[in-house]
């Protein structure tokens, strides 16, 4: 045995294990005491950047306003930031800009972008471009709450506001029975309702504007887009003329047919014929909208059987309902104008009312746009 343990073939083997097994222990000691006393703890560093990543923080965090006129300054910045990073990085460009369609979240696209500022802060003609980007908008003037639109600023507008959003139902009913889009119906009904703000002045201070209602006109004009008696007629005439210019076709034709089970009497228009008092009704406008719209279309049928089309002139079609089927002369150069007329300090016709409103965007989440004026529903 004691051969066996004196033989090279067992010592070797044995120490190796031996010095082995006792440098581990003493690696295990070492270490025990190094993390004791925290001698494997790494220094550290802190960030180059860490006060930009503070200031950021506390930017988006305290000061970052989320009112409405903020909100569409903020959308402003990333719009163009985005636009200004896609001339330099397109690829990190697009990612901020799909991240932002994606969330609709000005404040996290702005601290994007400010992570990329941050790494093109020694890009010069980068950080150039972006100090003019900005520069230029802080020598913007101050923002203002108020319309460019100035009869949009008046109080009568804003009681107008209420009082045809209430009227949706009837003014819907006309635009799908009539095939005319119901913005354009409102246009002209715009121009009729502004036209009144300063001659009935007094109304609306005493009645329109508590009550939220629109003018109802009972003399010469009639309802509240202001149908004239003689324009009724011929409205009704042509509607069922299929040798007229005017005529709408045949589907149209029984629009207007008059229902004698229904009695159209208020404490107003009892002295009128039954025309008339469809169009003077209290609560319930949509003959007046009707009237309206198959007007308008008429003028739309005259002008393309002329080989003139003014569907998509919102402006002449409303200035040609106020001026009447004598002024409806089909020609290249039609010229916008109708009833003139001052709303605040602006001195308007009834077509540049129309025109402006219809493309204000006032009112589009009521009447919105549709991809045609005519026969779309």
């Amino acid at each position: 045995m004691r051969k066996i343990f004196q033989s090279r073939w067992f010592k070797i083997p044995f120490n190796v294990f031996l010095y082995g097994f006792s440098a581990y222990g003493f690696f295990l000691t070492v270490t025990y005491f190094a993390m004791k006393f925290k001698l494997t703890n790494e220094s550290g560093s802190i960030d180059a950047n860490n006060r930009y990543f503070q200031e950021m923080h506390d930017k988006y965090n305290q000061s970052f306003k989320v009112d409405s006129v903020s909100m569409m300054s903020h959308r402003y910045e990333v719009l163009n930031r985005i636009l200004l990073l896609n001339e330099y990085y397109p690829k990190n460009a697009q990612y901020i800009l799909e991240a932002y369609q994606s969330s609709k979240d000005e404040k996290i696209a702005l601290q994007m972008l400010d992570a990329v500022d941050l790494r093109l802060k020694d890009n010069v003609e980068y950080m150039n471009a972006l100090a003019e980007l900005r520069e230029n908008r802080l020598e913007q003037k101050e923002k203002t709450g108020l319309s460019v639109f100035e009869w949009m600023n008046i109080e009568e507008w804003k009681a107008f506001r209420i009082a045809v959003q209430k009227d949706k139902k009837w003014i819907d009913s006309a635009a799908h029975a009539s095939g005319v889009e119901a913005r354009l119906i409102v246009a002209c009904l715009a121009g009729e309702q502004i036209r009144l703000f300063n001659s009935k002045r007094e109304s609306y201070k005493r009645y329109i504007g508590p009550l939220k209602v629109l003018v109802l006109e009972n003399n010469l004009s009639y309802g509240v887009t202001g149908i004239k008696e003689n324009t009724a007629i011929k409205i009704e005439n042509y509607m069922k003329d299929s040798n007229s210019v005017f005529y709408p076709g045949k589907k149209f034709a029984h629009l207007l047919d008059y229902d004698t089970t229904n009695n159209y009497s208020n404490n107003i228009n009892g002295h009128m014929d039954a025309r008339l008092k469809r169009l003077v009704q209290f609560n319930n406008h949509y003959y007046s909208y009707l009237y309206a719209a198959l007007f308008v279309k008429q003028i739309k049928m005259q002008w393309q059987r002329a080989g003139f089309p003014i569907d998509n002139r919102p402006e002449i079609l409303a200035s040609l309902f106020n001026l009447g089927y004598a002024k409806s002369k089909p020609k290249k150069n039609p010229s916008v104008g109708g009833s003139e007329y001052e709303v605040g300090n602006s001195r308007y016709t009834f077509g540049s009312i129309t025109f402006e409103f219809y493309y204000s965007g006032e009112l589009a989440d009521v009447f919105p746009y549709e991809k045609s004026r005519f026969d779309c529903y």
